[in-house]
């Protein structure tokens, strides 16, 4: 066994493999590019080296940087966690040549498997069932919209290399197959460096099932049994759990089967993932991923093995732990990703610092950040896997849900309102979902509700605490006017406070009364206290009593309450009013990101809805529209130029 690991990666699964490697007595270093110089997997390695800028092209993607900090270090072997250069081939290849173990599969299988469209024709040689689809080498346009009409739509567009929701379109006519088609290959060009596309029929109510096998040197290859991965958004996961909902003994047998001899057919070694469409007893080949998942904890829940400790002793030649016969599942696991994104929007990802982060405690948590961290655009938007496992379905749903009434996050918009929305549904409860449940259930992706009275009260409440302990020096720590109680000469002590929420405002009057307060708006009046409790505020209203957290970004407060976070912004009476900014006569950038493709230029004619632009940021590209029709009067940005969010990227003649 090698003594010092190099991990080729970042974020939650740099750490996760820290973990395992420190158990081991295995000395880690990890790599990081200037946005992460401060991450969480820099404070956890025993040692860490600089690798290049923060965009991954120059630094995580970089080849020669990582085995240059192999050689400085004296690494003898490299771990390349998921993503970035986990499934690249020439990276393996120079691992091996500069006499470093690679953990992982050898250059052959990563090539054989990483084109889906060569893959899906050694699955075909082997008898594995494929989804009707056009796998050729031909990738014009004239080829691939003739497949489609031949295939029949709806049809699925999908880049032959990478995986993750990447260079993936769902195209329901002839219409609109050729945008769709750019679209997916600028995104497969830009994530994995390979434009290459398949186009598969897309089947609308399929489940997302995946055999989690493992291999050795010694010819031993074995299935680790099932995870369900349907619920997904953008053709991303979000939850994951194992084994299968109503999956069959008979079924498990044969998808494991064909998994195994997946594997054989390409000589693989170590972890690997291949992953199927699955409807009613059929299930189709879809891809095999050459390298740990991101799902792979429920695995290890229901299995109670370590597959990253596998993953070490496999690549150092030592023989598979367990055999199939020995391996056997152990109750039910959930996971959920916890994303930096928002719903509402399309899932826009969310930039900006965790100002405030609490993890639940009772369940496995796989995070890469900590409160005052950071998420950029720069790299993918996760801030945690939770993982819940249980001896049944039903009560590892509901340590899941427990534990997601425990998670708090300030700072970033997150899709735990989505998550938390899920996982009581009917159709997941009941394990009756599949890969398009999430897009069949808008009201899941709705907004923020309206403030609740409680939390208009807490930010009240907060405010009024801030107000009664504000350092002061009075000239006569005596006078009654030096003291911050609301005491009135003549007339009855009460504060004025003033909150803007949900597009309107509120002002409270608020009267001491003992240790108490009677808050009075909107024409009624409510006894209220609040008192500090481990970091939050057990509050009291009436006679309805509640925690929460309020998370002082002055002028606003964020309460977070119940599960959900509330804005509400302290108005100063006296301030000036603000002026307008802006107007529909433009197109701002919501986030900071790269503008992959201009497709307007001045002078332009354009419709309401029409795509003006493609900003590409966090892995994903994000079209912007026009508000209205119009005309196209400046471009104040350039296709590959970075833009900060709130930059002003297209204006319209006001005419």
């Amino acid at each position: 066994m090698f003594t010092k690991l190099l991990i080729a990666n970042r974020g939650e699964i740099a750490c996760r493999i820290i973990r395992t490697a420190r158990r081991m007595g295995i000395t880690t270093i990890a790599v990081f590019s200037d946005a992460d110089a401060d991450a969480l997997h820099v404070t956890q390695a025993d040692t860490a080296i600089r690798i290049g800028p923060a965009a991954p092209r120059g630094s995580y993607l970089r080849i020669d940087a990582i085995l240059a900090a192999a050689r400085a270090t004296g690494a003898q072997a490299i771990h390349p966690g998921y993503g970035f250069l986990s499934e690249n081939a020439e990276f393996a290849e120079a691992c091996a040549a500069a006499g470093l173990t690679f953990i992982g599969p050898p250059p052959s299988a990563i090539r054989a498997m990483g084109g889906k469209s060569q893959a899906k024709a050694l699955m075909a040689e082997a008898g594995i069932p494929l989804v009707p689809g056009y796998h050729g080498e031909a990738q014009d346009l004239a080829t691939l919209a003739a497949a489609a009409n031949e295939i029949g739509y709806p049809v699925l567009i999908k880049a032959s290399t990478g995986g993750g929701g990447k260079g993936m379109r769902v195209v329901e006519s002839a219409a609109a197959f050729q945008s769709a088609l750019e679209g997916a290959q600028r995104e497969a060009r830009s994530s994995f460096g390979d434009d290459r596309v398949l186009v598969e029929r897309y089947l609308t109510r399929p489940r997302h099932i995946e055999i989690q096998i493992f291999a050795d040197t010694h010819g031993n290859v074995l299935s680790l049994f099932e995870r369900d991965c349907s619920i997904q958004r953008r053709h991303q996961k979000i939850i994951e759990e194992a084994p299968a909902p109503g999956m069959t003994p008979e079924m498990r047998r044969a998808m494991g089967e064909a998994a195994v001899a997946a594997a054989r057919a390409v000589n693989y070694i170590g972890a690997g993932t291949v992953e199927f469409i699955a409807e009613g007893e059929n299930f189709h080949f879809m891809e095999m991923n050459t390298r740990l998942q991101v799902e792979h904890p429920v695995t290890e829940a229901i299995t109670g093995q370590d597959l990253v400790e596998w993953q070490l002793r496999v690549a150092a030649g030592e023989p598979l732990p367990l055999t199939q016969d020995e391996l056997a599942i152990t109750g039910h696991a959930i996971e959920i990703r916890l994303y930096a994104e928002d719903p509402a929007r399309n899932f826009l990802p969310s930039i900006g610092t965790l100002t405030h982060l609490k993890l639940p405690r009772g369940v496995r948590v796989d995070a890469g950040v900590r409160q005052g961290d950071r998420i950029t655009p720069d790299y993918d938007p996760m801030i945690a896997k939770i993982i819940a496992h249980a001896p049944d379905r039903a009560t590892a749903l509901a340590q899941l849900q427990a534990a997601l009434a425990q998670t708090e996050v300030v700072g970033v918009q997150t899709n735990l309102p989505l998550l938390r929305a899920l996982l009581p549904h009917p159709a997941f409860a009941a394990g009756s979902f599949d890969t398009g449940t999430t897009a069949r259930h808008p009201e899941l992706l709705a907004g923020p509700a309206a403030t609740p009275p409680m939390a208009i009260a807490a930010a009240a409440l907060a405010v009024l605490r801030t107000r009664a302990t504000i350092a002061f020096v009075p000239a006569d720590p005596h006078s009654p006017w030096s003291a911050q109680d609301s005491w009135r000469l003549n007339l009855p002590g009460h504060q004025t406070i003033t909150l803007r929420h949900d597009e309107t405002t509120t002002t409270l009057t608020a009267t001491p009364h003992d240790d108490l307060w009677h808050l009075a708006w909107n024409g009624t009046t409510h006894e209220a206290a609040a008192h500090p409790h481990a970091g939050a505020l057990l509050l009291r209203l009436g006679t309805t009593a509640a925690r929460a957290t309020v998370i002082d970004q002055s002028p606003r407060l964020v309460v977070v309450l119940d599960g959900s976070n509330h804005m509400l912004e302290v108005v100063d009476p006296h301030a000036p009013p603000e002026s307008s900014a802006g107007g529909a006569g433009r197109v701002i950038a919501p986030i900071p990101g790269r503008v992959a493709s201009l497709l307007v230029q001045p002078g332009d004619r354009v419709a309401k809805g029409q795509v003006l632009l493609v900003l590409e940021a966090m892995k994903m590209e994000i079209p912007l529209t026009a508000a209205h029709a119009g005309t196209i009067a400046l471009l104040r940005c350039a296709e590959g130029e970075m833009v900060e969010e709130g930059i002003e990227l297209v204006t319209f003649d006001e005419a």
